[in-house]
């Protein structure tokens, strides 16, 4: 397969994801408010749960196309998930002076992702 093939699949991938990301975020907006960065938490589990998911597929021979791994896991996932936006939305929690919430947010981010990619895992291993 050409290069050029696989960066297109990779950029619909990656627009696919970000645009899932903005309509999670702004969903959380709308039921959580914007006091606590739930968007980003969210995205982060899901895009954890997702990744360790695929990444269990192909490790156990499940999916082994170069195409589809790239488009997800490179392209999808990389643009849904957030660990940039974590990192300055912990900032700004800091800079407002508001400890508890940006410990809460490094706690729950760093947690509840690692416990998505490894419940992504052990479904494939059923």
């Amino acid at each position: 397969m050409q290069s050029t093939t696989i960066y297109i699949f990779i950029a619909l991938g990656g627009a696919t994801g970000a645009c899932l990301r903005y309509f999670l975020t702004q969903l959380m907006f709308q039921w959580f408010g914007k006091g606590f960065p739930f968007g980003t938490l969210l995205v982060n589990v899901v895009g954890s749960f997702l990744l360790g998911f695929l990444y269990s597929l192909f490790e156990h021979g499940h999916l082994e196309t170069t195409l589809l791994r790239t488009t997800i896991g490179i392209g999808f996932l990389g643009a849904l998930t957030t660990f940039s936006t974590f990192s300055v939305d912990t900032i700004v929690l800091f800079q407002q002076g508001l400890w508890l919430k940006a410990a809460l947010n490094i706690t729950l981010n760093i947690l509840c992702c690692l416990f998505a990619a490894w419940v992504g895992s052990q479904i494939v291993k059923g």
